[in-house]
């Protein structure tokens, strides 16, 4: 009954409501922003480069790494086939579009951050959508929610996804045992965690900055190389996804179940555009001006969907393996590599979902801290912080044992949740961050490289960082 009721929550949540929200807010903010995804594109891999302003902080690669290690994880391989599968190949479209949209609403949540930032007594900065609501709004008890909110979101229902599909994953192999393998393998995988974890989101940042660009490159290569040897599939797979995208009577006939749908909702859990778990990051880089790190946020949205998500999707339409709802997450990309790469293609993508997932693990669980950190004044005591881990370091190991509809549905109910916090709020709260955008480039006509203060966009709002 638990299952059935949280299926319900998903299907209103993504058939009406976040849909309309989702898209509605990308548009707005595009258009705000005059297209900034499109136009400061160049100016965000030049910020990337840059070094932080300030010893005490991330700078804004670091950031973009944490960031980044939460968004590309299982949602960028296990949720691409899930969506494929479920939804036909016109659910890549529909990805596309809602990362396209969603990383201008990327922007101002991640502008924001660093405009409402916090300074911890180290001189670094912490902040996220919990601490702008509480500033710009003056309503504490919507950060608290939020706050809870993101605890649930990322410890809970993004880290069962994670664990249960590293599990999922040793499925192909013939030790696999129903009963003893994702038991074995949670525990194993709760305890690695538990040692990163108990090093603070300092070594979380170390970690993720290592890991997240090699196991990136490594997984684009080998995705491209399927894609190149299956050449002369290349225009089905795209007269595919166009055609399947806007078959009006398929998607219509069965809503729930349509490649918009399981598009938008797979898009969203693999990129996070709007969601308000990005901020979180975003607010601990040390900059001279928010907007860059709004801008790297934006690009961040990017690597995941738009490269990332986008060669899962090629490598499984090339391959040459049909799709089907028997084969959604895990089992078709394994089938897809295998019948490329022969047995190390099994095995390539088994590593690579479990680095992905790995860093997913660590940045939710950043992610998660920061919440934990807001509803106690920022200094939660020594027992607690090590009871949390704990907790976090369990649920690693429950998601492992789970179901595959029941993880992946209340991961996009407490998403859903988020996404209906954060998305008004951003709405509301949109100016500062625009006239920001308009301040830096100002400056950058100027050939300054942009410095930010307060009084330059009027802002009335008390900040620790700007005055």
């Amino acid at each position: 009954m638990f299952a059935e009721i949280i299926n319900t929550i998903s299907d209103l949540l993504y058939s009406y409501i976040l849909i309309i929200l989702l898209l509605g807010a990308g548009i707005w903010f595009s258009i705000r922003t005059r297209f900034v995804q499109f136009r400061m594109f160049i100016e965000s891999l030049r910020v990337v480069a840059q070094p932080g302003s300030d010893k005490n902080g991330l700078s804004s690669f670091q950031a973009l790494m944490v960031s980044t290690a939460s968004r590309v994880g299982t949602g960028n391989i296990a949720g691409i086939s899930t969506a494929i599968c479920l939804g036909g190949p016109g659910a890549v479209f529909w990805m596309w579009l809602t990362a396209l949209l969603g990383s201008a609403s990327a922007f101002i949540e991640s502008t924001l951050a660093q405009i409402y930032k916090h300074k911890a007594e180290d001189g670094s900065s912490y902040g996220g959508p919990a601490y702008y609501i509480q500033a710009a709004l003056k309503k504490h008890w919507i950060g608290v929610l939020f706050a809870v909110t993101l605890i649930l979101t990322y410890m809970g229902g993004f880290n069962l996804v994670a664990s249960f599909n590293i599990a999922d994953s040793f499925r192909a192999y013939s030790f696999f045992d129903p009963k003893n393998t994702p038991l074995a393998v949670g525990v194993v995988l709760a305890l690695i965690f538990a040692a990163a974890i108990f090093g603070g989101s300092r070594q979380i940042s170390k970690i993720t900055g290592v890991l997240v660009p090699v196991m990136g490159i490594f997984y684009l290569a080998a995705s491209l190389f399927i894609v190149v040897t299956h050449y002369q599939a290349i225009p089905q797979m795209f007269a595919d996804i166009f055609g399947n995208a806007f078959d009006l009577q398929a998607i219509f006939g069965g809503f729930a179940g349509s490649c918009v749908m399981h598009g938008i909702k797979r898009g969203l859990f693999s990129n996070e555009a709007g969601v308000g778990s990005a901020p979180n990051a975003a607010a601990s880089a040390a900059v001279s001006h928010p907007v860059k790190q709004g801008l790297v946020q934006m690009l961040s949205v990017f690597i995941d969907t738009i490269l990332i998500c986008s060669a899962t999707a090629f490598m499984l339409l090339c391959s040459g393996v049909a799709p089907g709802a028997d084969l959604a997450g895990m089992p078709w990309v394994q089938a897809a590599a295998s019948n490329s790469l022969g047995g190390f293609g099994t095995i390539f993508i088994t590593i690579a979902l479990c680095l992905f997932a790995f860093t997913t693990l660590i940045g939710n669980f950043y992610y998660a801290e920061m919440g934990l950190k807001f509803l106690c004044g920022r200094k939660p005591g020594k027992a607690l912080i090590n009871a949390f881990r704990v907790i976090a370091a369990l649920i690693v190991l429950a998601g492992a044992t789970m179901e595959f509809g029941l993880v992946w549905n209340m991961a996009d109910v407490l998403m859903g949740l988020m996404a209906l916090i954060n998305l008004p709020v951003i709405l509301i709260l949109g100016g500062p961050a625009i006239r920001a955008m308009k301040d830096y480039m100002k400056q950058k006509k100027e050939g300054k490289d942009p410095v930010f203060r307060a009084r330059d966009i009027e802002l009335r709002d008390k900040t620790d960082f700007w005055n």
